[in-house]
Parts: structure tokens; C-alpha cells; sequence
């Protein structure tokens, strides 16, 4: 098998669980609906209008300017990712590529088709196809994200500047499989960069 072969499969692979779990979030459970797993892992179902950590372009063709970014970006990445295949690079660098990759094809999937296969999650389980169309049109879909870690919480030092006293929870964000694996990815790109990227003599 082919180094492309194993990076299409690591990239189909990742995809089809990403995209298994969302849909069943959406047709499962309404938004804010959470299943406490443990104390400090629940499923809690949020959808996410922008980037990460909730941040969104302003204006009404923000998001429809982030969608198209990041498509674009996605082409970068299959071309590198195709070069790398081509010149044989280590295995561990097309891997972590491809979790890059998919990850982000994972996340463009719902921004492009989300708001047009399903009705909004608003006080209700959504509805997959549902016959007065969708809740967005192309491009301006949501992400969804389900997973949620709030490893502890506390309050923080009264001395701290402006949030002295407020409450915190750490890990705050939610996120989903295609965030994780490009999250992974990249993390295993800098972990083990000179392996991957030898300086030549």
C-alpha cells in the first residue's frame, strides 16, 4: 500500500467518525442538551457560528469569507500533503498531515451543508432533510461540537488584575473529533519536527 493510500484512509477514516457522531448529535439531542459522562466529561452540544473559541468575522459576509478561506486552505494542505506522498516523506509527517486535513475537511462540511440539511436546534432535535429546507443556505452553516472537559473549577486570587474573585472552569472550550485531530496533528508536526524536517549538511 501506497504512503497516499494509508494518507486517504487515515483521512476517510477520521471523516467518517467526525461526521457519524455530529449527525447524530444534531438528530439526538436539542442545543445545550448535555449527557454527564464523569464529573469532568460531559457531552454537551453546542454549535460554533465562526472560529475557534466562538471568535466570528463581523459583517454579513463574514462567514461566508471564513468558509471560503478555509477551503481554500484545505487545497493548500491536499497539495502539500500530495508532494510529501511524492517525495516519500516520513510516515509520521503524512499522518499528522493528514489529520490536519481531515480535520479541517470535517469542520467545512458543516459550515458549506449543515444549514441546508438540517432545521435549527433551537428547543427541538433537529431534522435531517426536513421538507421546509434547511436552517442556512450554503456556506453559512454551524460547526457542531460536543465534547466538553471541565476538569476543575475554582475561583480565581482576589489580586488577579480585572477578574480578581470570578469564577473559572478549566477546560472551558467544547470542541469536536475534526478540532481534536487537528489539534493532534499539529502538535505531533512540532513534537517531532526534526525527524520529519532534517536540516541538510
Amino acid at each position: 500500500m501506497s504512503k497516499l493510500q494509508k494518507s486517504l484512509i487515515i483521512i476517510g477514516a477520521i471523516l467518517l467518525v467526525d461526521q457519524a457522531l455530529k449527525i447524530w448529535i444534531k438528530t439526538n439531542m436539542m442545543l445545550g442538551q448535555e449527557y454527564r459522562i464523569f464529573d469532568w466529561f460531559s457531552i454537551y452540544f453546542i454549535e460554533n457560528n465562526g472560529m475557534a473559541f466562538g471568535m466570528e468575522l463581523a459583517g454579513e459576509y463574514g462567514k461566508m469569507i471564513l468558509s471560503i478561506f478555509r477551503i481554500i486552505a484545505v487545497g493548500g494542505i491536499a497539495w502539500y500533503l500530495y508532494t510529501l506522498t511524492k517525495k516519500n516523506a516520513p510516515m509520521g509527517l503524512i499522518m499528522s498531515v493528514s489529520m490536519v486535513m481531515a480535520g479541517a475537511i470535517g469542520n467545512i462540511i458543516d459550515s458549506a451543508f449543515y444549514g441546508m440539511l438540517f432545521d435549527a436546534s433551537y428547543g427541538r432535535v433537529a431534522t435531517f432533510l426536513p421538507a421546509e429546507g434547511g436552517y442556512a443556505t450554503f456556506l453559512h452553516g454551524k460547526v457542531v461540537d460536543m465534547f466538553y472537559f471541565p476538569l476543575f473549577s475554582g475561583v480565581y486570587p482576589e489580586w488577579f488584575p480585572w477578574i480578581g474573585g470570578d469564577k473559572f472552569i478549566f477546560f472551558r472550550p467544547v470542541f469536536n473529533i475534526a478540532d481534536s485531530s487537528i489539534t493532534v496533528g499539529i502538535f505531533i508536526i512540532l513534537i517531532f519536527q526534526k525527524r520529519f524536517f532534517p536540516e541538510e549538511n
